[in-house]
């Protein structure tokens, strides 16, 4: 039997380094690029149109095609209609607006309909011939296509590593409330600043080298980090909190054979107040016979370590955790891609080498775009980008379910049935 494939939902012409999906535009952005070096590869920000072709399947077109010039867009972020984009050690916000042809040629022809109005109570009866004209002018306006349109604006940049060597900035979020942007970089040091002021509100020294991820918990009250020093850290605000240790969990693996290599918090489903944090370890050292990698689950509040467990050999490259809660998505640098299930770290679904290289980000499709539903008759739906260009689409189908008065129907027939053979088989027994 072949090996499983995932048709290409859309294929950039440059590598893709990473992706998000804004649920209030429906918009899905891609970035990427060749970088600096002039080999003829572009850097660019793609804007794409996701559709549901019926009820399982997707499709996806490029609404707007946006040039970075020589940087490569390497991490962003997306928060109320603008993009944190990183791009060398800088990271460049800029604006997006998403648009219909349909709502543009209104916004003229109410414009124009009022500047018409002006010129009839000036002219009086004379113009009702123009007036008849404007409105058919208007009528046709309305019916043309809805073509979309996006633009785009830059609003500011902000240096976000300062490393001498080479500058880079690894990680940036955008917090819950969307009030404090967030970057790590190639030297170590987390930079927080509000927004959309810019005004910056900390920089220090988080980790002895690289930031290789980090997240806001929500109320903005805890901020972790991952650095490549082995270390996972828990800070309330620019204070170190508490180091988190996941060999609690596996007393038999030695220490520093594995390092963090990211982290993510998740909302608990049916417990409003409870909430998850994820991280992924990674062997440190690569050997012939490669060991598992890990995902532990821990408590997002009391920060104790909740579960671990193996999550096959191939080296983690990526994270991500649906807006539920419920699912937890993984990317190879083998170019496979898993979902598992965050309450049991289950794999639910797993596609080996999807993508031909290094998957280099992850996003979970939200439950619905602009209001529409968006997954159709799947359980769940996750966006892969990998260094092969490629975007693809996982989906888990929803499974088969009986409704809950069936059940209850069939053993209410089963206690009828059981009664009704001891009757027969002892005569008197009712």
């Amino acid at each position: 039997m072949g090996r499983r494939r995932v048709p290409d939902l859309y294929r950039a012409p440059f590598p893709l380094y990473t992706i998000k999906v804004d649920p209030k535009t429906g918009l899905v952005i891609t970035a990427g690029g060749g970088g600096a070096s002039k080999t003829g590869i572009k850097n660019a920000m793609h804007f794409l149109d996701l559709q549901l072709v019926g009820e399982q399947q997707y499709s996806a077109s490029l609404l707007h095609a946006h040039d970075t010039d020589t940087r490569a867009t390497m991490n962003l972020a997306v928060g109320d209609g603008v993009i944190a984009a990183g791009q060398d050690g800088s990271c460049s916000l800029m604006r997006f607006r998403h648009s219909s042809q349909r709502e543009e040629d209104s916004a003229a022809a109410k414009q124009a309909g009022n500047s018409e109005g002006k010129a009839r109570r000036r002219g009086g009866k004379g113009d009702r011939r123009g007036q008849d004209e404007a409105a058919a002018s208007g009528d046709k306006s309305d019916t043309k296509d809805e073509t979309s349109h996006i633009s785009v604006t830059p609003l500011a940049e902000v240096q976000s590593d300062l490393n001498p060597k080479d500058p880079l900035q690894k990680v940036v979020r955008f917090s819950p409330d969307l009030s404090l942007l967030l970057t790590g970089g190639s030297d170590g040091h987390i930079r927080v600043w509000e927004f959309p002021s810019l005004k910056k509100k900390y920089d220090f020294k988080a980790h002895e080298g690289e930031i290789e991820d980090l997240d806001m918990s929500p109320g903005n009250k805890h901020l972790v980090t991952v650095g490549r020093d082995f270390s996972c850290s828990v800070w309330s605000g620019s204070q170190l909190a508490m180091g988190l240790n996941w060999l609690e969990t596996t007393p038999q693996i030695a220490e520093k054979s594995y390092r963090y290599m990211a982290c993510r918090f998740g909302k608990v489903e049916d417990q409003k107040d409870s909430l998850r944090l994820y991280t992924v370890q990674i062997p440190h050292k690569r050997d012939r016979k490669p060991p598992p990698c890990y995902l532990t689950k821990w408590d997002g509040k009391s920060f104790l370590p909740m579960l671990t467990a193996p999550c096959g050999s191939e080296v983690i490259s990526s994270l991500a955790v649906s807006d539920s809660g419920t699912f937890l998505g993984l990317g190879t640098v083998t170019g496979s891609v898993a979902i598992y299930i965050a309450f049991s770290l289950q794999k639910l679904y797993y596609v080996q080498e999807s993508h031909g290289i290094v998957v280099t980000d992850l996003a979970f499709l939200p439950d619905s775009l602009k209001g529409k539903d968006i997954r159709g008759n799947n359980e769940t739906a996750m966006l892969s980008v990998a260094v092969d260009s490629r975007c693809q689409i996982h989906t888990v189908p929803n499974r088969r379910s009986f409704p809950i008065w069936l059940v209850l129907f069939c053993c209410g027939l089963m206690v009828v049935g059981v009664v009704l053979l001891l009757q027969y088989l002892f005569p008197g027994f009712i």
